[in-house]
C-alpha cells in the first residue's frame, strides 16, 4: 500500500514520533497504522508526546556569529535535566541550531520549527526525534538574530551555556579592534544583568512612577517636601546606576564606570564605539520548576 502524507500526519499526531520514523515504519507495515504504532512503541520512538507536560527548566544557551561580527545569533534549547543539557548530541543539535538561526531568515518559532533539518525533516521532526531518543520533554524555547549595518557582535557564554550574552556595537572599527572590550562588555551583562543600556532607553513613566514611589517614601519618614525630592532624586539615580549597563562600576575596574572604560578605549582607536544592541540569555529564567527530590527523579527515570 502506498503511504500517503495524511497516513503520516495521523501517526505523528497519535504517537509524538518524528515524520520520517513515522513514514518509514508505514512503509514496513505496508501502511498499516496500528501496527506502525506498536512498532514505534518497540522502536521507543512514541515516547515523545508523553513527555510533552513534563517541566523543560534545563538546557543551553548558544551563540553563533559570522566572522566579521557583522551578524549574531542567540538560541535557548530547554531540557528537564543538566545532565541531558551535557549530552554531546544535545550540544551538537543546540549548536547546529544556533548557526541555522544566523544563516535563516524565521522571524518567529513557527517558521523556524518548520526549517528542514538535515535527513530528520523538519527542526520539529528533530526535536521529537531527541525527545524520543534521549528520554526528556525538550523545548526550542526563543532565539534571536542580530543583524542591523554598521554593528559589530561579540559575545560571551558563560558557565558552559548557562548565560549567553550578544553585545552590538556601532562603530567604524574592525571586529578585531573591539573584540576585548565587546567581551569584556558581554562579561559585565553576564555578570552584573543589567536592564537597558543608558537611561536613554529607561520607560519615562518608569522613572515617574518610582520618583513618585520615593518620594511618598521619605514623606512617610517625615523629610520636608524639598529634602523628600532631593531623596526621591537620590534613590533613583542609585537605581539607574544599577540598572543601566554604562552606569555600572566596570566588574574588572571598580574604580571607573563602563561608559568611562569604552570611553578608554575610544581615545585609544581614535574612533567611536557606541553600545547599541544588548541581549542576554540566562537558561531557564521565568520558568516555573516542579519541586522534585532526587529520589523522586531517580524512581520517575527508572521508570521510562
Amino acid at each position: 500500500m502506498a503511504v500517503t502524507a495524511g497516513m503520516v500526519k495521523e501517526l505523528r499526531e497519535r504517537t509524538g514520533a518524528g515524520m520520517m520514523d513515522c513514514k518509514n515504519v508505514l512503509v514496513e507495515t505496508d501502511g498499516n497504522i496500528e501496527k506502525a504504532i506498536e512498532l514505534l512503541r518497540e522502536k521507543g520512538l512514541a515516547k515523545a508526546a508523553k513527555k510533552a507536560g513534563r517541566v523543560a527548566s534545563q538546557g543551553l544557551v548558544q551563540l553563533a556569529f559570522t566572522e566579521d561580527g557583522k551578524k549574531a545569533a542567540a538560541i535557548e534549547v530547554n531540557s528537564e535535566t543538566d545532565f541531558v543539557a551535557k549530552n554531546e548530541e544535545f550540544i551538537d543539535f543546540v549548536s547546529t541550531l544556533a548557526g541555522m538561526v544566523l544563516n535563516g531568515n524565521a522571524v518567529n518559532m513557527d517558521e523556524f520549527l518548520a526549517l528542514n533539518y538535515k535527513e530528520e525533516g523538519t527542526i520539529k521532526d528533530a526535536l521529537n526525534n531527541k525527545i524520543a531518543k534521549i528520554g526528556e520533554n525538550m523545548s526550542i524555547r526563543r532565539f534571536t538574530k542580530c543583524d542591523k549595518p554598521g554593528v559589530v557582535y561579540v559575545g560571551y557564554v558563560h558557565g558552559g551555556g548557562k548565560i549567553g550574552v550578544i553585545v552590538g556595537l556601532e562603530t567604524e572599527t574592525t571586529l578585531e579592534q573591539v573584540s576585548v572590550l565587546g567581551k569584556d562588555l558581554a562579561m559585565q551583562v553576564a555578570s552584573m544583568n543589567p536592564k537597558y543600556i543608558d537611561e536613554s532607553y529607561v520607560d519615562p513613566v518608569y522613572i515617574e512612577s518610582e520618583l513618585n514611589i520615593y518620594m511618598q517614601q521619605a514623606k512617610n519618614e517625615g523629610k520636608p517636601e524639598k529634602i523628600a525630592e532631593k531623596m526621591a532624586t537620590g534613590r533613583m539615580n542609585k537605581e539607574l546606576k544599577e540598572i543601566c549597563l554604562l552606569a555600572q562600576k566596570f566588574v574588572k575596574n571598580g574604580d571607573i564606570t563602563v561608559e568611562q572604560y569604552i570611553d578608554e578605549t575610544v581615545k585609544e582607536l581614535g574612533k567611536t564605539i557606541k553600545v547599541v544592541e544588548m541581549i542576554r540569555y540566562e537558561v531557564g529564567e521565568g520558568i516555573e520548576k516542579e519541586e522534585e527530590n532526587f529520589a523522586e527523579e531517580v524512581a520517575k527515570q527508572m521508570n521510562n
